[in-house]
């Protein structure tokens, strides 16, 4: 099945692609390889903030998570015009905004790894850095940052 199919069997949507918050470009090739510049959580124009395990729940932080993940797929999708040109997921790099003694930020980040790997098969599985921070840009729960291979 293509990427579209297995997004759409597993009842994502991508939405519009971010515009840029800074001076950057969203997607930096390199060869056959693109880095992604971080993703946020910013769903529909609303920025999901706070901190985990200070007023933000595990859950709705994996929600955070997913919605960063969608966000890169649509900024991919707006860069290579089809995403079925992805080859395998690279790396991704999670940060997660959370109190001082919070310590699960890799289930946080755990919800982004499983949409590429619904999305992308086995080539969706990656390397991957899950962080723990006290605070994000725009007040923003998660933030992550990715590479692909492309064809």
């Amino acid at each position: 099945m293509s990427v579209y199919e297995n997004l759409k069997a597993h009842g994502y949507e991508l939405p519009e692609s971010l515009a840029p918050a800074g001076l950057y470009a969203p997607v930096n090739p390199t060869g056959n390889l693109l880095y992604l510049s971080g993703q946020g959580s910013i769903r529909n124009g609303e920025r999901l903030t706070g901190r985990v395990g200070v007023n933000v729940t595990v859950e709705d932080a994996q929600e955070a998570a997913k919605v960063c993940m969608l966000n890169t797929l649509s900024a991919l999708q707006a860069y290579l015009g089809d995403l079925d040109r992805v080859k395998r997921v690279v790396k991704i790099l999670g940060f997660v905004a959370c109190g001082d003694d919070f310590t699960e930020q890799a289930q946080v980040i755990n919800s982004a790894s499983q949409v590429l790997l619904d999305a992308f098969g086995e080539n969706g599985r990656h390397a991957r850095s899950a962080i723990g921070t006290n605070t994000l840009p725009l007040g923003l729960t998660v933030e992550i940052e990715s590479i692909f291979e492309i064809e």
